[in-house]
């Protein structure tokens, strides 16, 4: 692995555990086994570096989430589906998230310390409603969901469990209560079937 292959790769793991903020140049060069010169000649400083960690993350976000959705035709199921790989994927994927989604850990810390970091993030979320959204009217219009779904309303809701089950498997260190907050969701998107 390239240097900076690792100095990214490490540090995300030190993100997904510390935050942003809690995590030292010194502990990124100790996990990634460089000095500072070798940091420095990839990253100009740390928020440099924490661009190119959420790149990483999102890229793994993408390859968790979004794997055997392109198999499926229907917009709900792959709803269901991209929840599914969520519970069973992402919010398991230890070995590169040990403390969990990223995403929801520096939401949260770095909201009033480094609100022009936060930008980032956001887009994600933004993006990430968006889909959500695009699949139940995509699904409504298909004839697939009830004509009074509320699809903005739903996808508030189902955002919202999203980030609950991130912090719920952040704090409990294991998966069943996220994993039930996963299923409850699924099971009513099976109630808004037509």
């Amino acid at each position: 692995m390239e240097l900076k292959e690792k100095i990214i790769t490490e540090s995300l793991k030190l993100f997904s555990l510390k935050g942003f903020l809690s995590t030292s140049i010194l502990d990124i060069m100790e996990t990634a086994h460089t000095s500072k010169g070798g940091l420095y000649n990839h990253f100009k400083s740390k928020e440099d570096l924490l661009f190119a960690v959420l790149e990483e993350a999102r890229k793994i976000w993408r390859e968790n989430n979004l794997a055997g959705l392109d198999q499926i035709e229907k917009p709900v199921e792959k709803l269901k589906k991209l929840l599914e790989n969520y519970r069973d994927r992402y919010l398991k994927d230890t070995t590169k998230l040990p403390g969990g989604c990223i995403f929801v850990t520096l939401s949260v810390e770095l909201d009033d310390q480094r609100p022009h970091l936060i930008h980032e993030i956001n887009r994600g979320f933004a993006g990430l409603k968006a889909m959500i959204k695009d699949f139940l009217e995509q699904g409504k219009n298909a004839g697939d969901l009830k004509n009074d779904v509320d699809t903005k309303a739903v996808t508030e809701m189902i955002f919202a469990i999203i980030l609950g089950a991130a912090v719920i498997y952040g704090v409990e260190k294991g998966s069943s209560a996220a994993d039930n907050s996963i299923n409850a969701i699924i099971r009513y998107i099976d109630g808004l079937v037509d």
